[in-house]
């Protein structure tokens, strides 16, 4: 039976230049990290530095995970918070 893919994380690993490049920006041991994750899922930890790597939002890659608490933000409907732009958005406390 073949799982299905995450679209996100293909989006990422396109925009990076395909899976090894995409491996060596995160600073993987090897591609196949990468390819375990098309299997399983992206461990959360790694989202936020796809994201500011590729712009692919973090809730493209686990949208499992609540991800507006990690950005301070209420949750609005279909669990996008709120002014969370792209990676390049930049807020001043």
């Amino acid at each position: 039976m073949e799982q299905a893919l995450n679209p996100g994380l293909e989006r990422a690993i396109g925009v990076a230049g395909g899976i090894t490049a995409f491996a060596r920006a995160l600073k993987l041991s090897s591609h196949s990290v990468v390819q375990q994750w098309r299997i399983n899922r992206v461990p959360a930890e790694h989202c936020p530095s796809i994201e500011g790597m590729t712009g692919v939002r973090c809730e493209e890659l686990r949208p499992d995970v609540n991800w507006a608490v990690l950005r301070g933000a209420p949750v609005q409907e279909g669990g996008v918070a709120p002014g969370c732009g792209t990676s390049k958005e930049v807020t001043h406390g």
